[in-house]
């Protein structure tokens, strides 16, 4: 069987991985098959090019004053998706951060939550409500927590 007259007219750097199944296709018997696989196929790739590649984003809490004192409000008027990582910046040993639940939140207490200590954590989003707190004495009070929800 000669070139197959259908290419794909777009770039996808995951194209690789189907170019075993686009030869089988081509080496099958029934042409209308063949085509009518073809397309199914392209409309796969074509969606998985578009959707499937959706980029996490890295969001630096706190901008360029990083994980301080009155960073409770940084999350306003951003969007943020689960897979999005935020990234807490702040002097080893003035800060920590700490994943909390609602109440460990709401109460300013660590509540079993996982703390991050190295002044550059990374902390990748979960789909709903994520609450992160600083654990030292009166730094939450002070309002070094924020409350980010992913969608």
């Amino acid at each position: 069987m000669g070139q197959h007259p259908y290419k794909l007219p777009w770039g996808c750097p995951s194209l690789s991985p189907h170019s075993v199944l686009l030869e089988q296709l081509k080496a099958m018997a029934q042409p209308q098959q063949a085509r009518s696989a073809l397309v199914i196929l392209a409309l796969a790739v074509v969606g998985h090019c578009l959707l499937g590649h959706t980029e996490a984003t890295d969001f630096v809490v706190g901008d360029a004053g990083g994980w301080k004192f009155n960073v409770i409000d940084w999350p306003n008027g951003k969007s943020f998706k689960a897979g999005d990582v935020l990234v807490f910046n702040y002097a080893v040993g003035a800060h920590n951060v700490v994943s909390v639940t609602k109440d460990g939140y709401d109460q300013c207490l660590p509540l079993d939550g996982k703390v991050h200590t190295s002044g550059k954590d990374r902390i990748t989003l979960v789909k709903g409500d994520n609450y992160f707190i600083c654990s030292f004495p009166g730094h939450c009070a002070a309002n070094i927590k924020i409350k980010v929800t992913a969608t």
